[in-house]
């Protein structure tokens, strides 16, 4: 299966609450952590929705 690598760049302090449950929801929690996730269109859509926060490779 593909998968995608999210990095979390900035921080989620100040942004809308479910904003911060989407990063959560990824599974990020630290600043320059990297998670590799299956390639799905429910976590497309969860990364477009922060993406402002995050970097996809």
């Amino acid at each position: 299966m593909k998968t995608v690598k999210v990095t979390l760049v900035k921080s989620p302090i100040g942004c809308k609450k479910d904003h911060r449950a989407t990063v959560r929801g990824l599974g990020l929690r630290k600043l320059n952590q990297t998670r590799e996730l299956p390639d799905t269109p429910a976590v497309r859509g969860m990364i477009e929705k922060v993406a402002y926060l995050v970097r996809v490779s």
